[in-house]
């Protein structure tokens, strides 16, 4: 599911969950124990990256319209744990996105404190409305800290998978490099900030990010119940299913 390399005091952590390195239950788990390992030992920063031409397509939906609701109440309390464990993350968080990065993939991107793209054919976006599933907050406060207005009501809305010209444009990367190039660059942006004192850094990191995590505490009793709910009923699952049909071709069955 991930491999583990080295560089120069920076840990890369690179996706090799299929094709898609999409979100399942089992994959998440891996996720939080890399960021929980990596915050724990001696490495000076983190890129997170993947193989191939998809970076992560998110939520694996087959599983969840297979799965049901028993599998989302576990679910997405997992997946609501990576996306604020990156967030969180003290030490420097370099995202290599090497390709296709959509919904859950793209909020993980935008966890980090720099995001690097590969120029190239690769897209990037937050579809979940078009999925007909709402935001978890944790999410909708990445993308609130990291793309800036009026960029992001327009990229919720219109579930748009943007280039990676457009993407740049819109403030959800902060580069895009050559491919051959991208981890490199990445290792690089990741070592430079890591050349920071690491306390000051952890200091300023966890006061720019403070007004997303006092609205995300705020939420855990008002809104997230209400979130959960919407994405186990029902009409939620079946909704999810034409999705994965419309797009992939796929047909669920149970």
């Amino acid at each position: 599911m991930l491999e583990r390399s080295e560089r120069d005091g920076v840990v890369v952590l690179t996706m090799t969950h299929g094709k898609a390195n999409a979100f399942d239950i089992e994959f998440v788990g891996a996720l939080n124990q890399a960021f929980d390992d990596c915050s724990r030992s001696n490495a000076k920063a983190l890129v997170i990256t993947a193989r191939g031409a998809i970076f992560s397509a998110g939520v694996d939906l087959l599983r969840a319209t297979r799965d049901g609701a028993p599998y989302l109440r576990t679910f997405l309390p997992a997946l609501c744990r990576l996306f604020e464990t990156a967030f969180a993350f003290s030490k420097p968080l370099v995202a290599a996105v090497n390709g296709h990065a959509f919904a859950g993939g793209c909020v993980l991107a935008c966890a980090a404190d720099r995001r690097l793209m590969a120029r190239g054919s690769g897209r990037i976006g937050v579809p979940e409305l078009l999925v007909g599933v709402p935001f978890p907050t944790v999410a909708l406060e990445i993308l609130r800290a990291a793309v800036p207005l009026p960029h992001l009501p327009v990229l919720i809305y219109s579930g748009a998978a943007v280039t990676t010209d457009a993407a740049l444009q819109h403030g959800l990367v902060d580069s895009v490099i050559d491919a051959d190039r991208l981890l490199d660059e990445a290792v690089a942006t990741a070592s430079a900030m890591a050349a920071l004192p690491s306390g000051a850094f952890a200091m300023a990191k966890q006061q720019l990010r403070a007004p997303a995590f006092e609205r995300i505490r705020e939420a855990e009793n008002r809104v997230e119940p209400a979130i959960r709910q919407i994405w186990e009923a029902p009409e939620t699952l079946a909704a999810i299913g034409r999705y994965v049909e419309r797009t992939l071709g796929k047909r669920e069955t149970r």
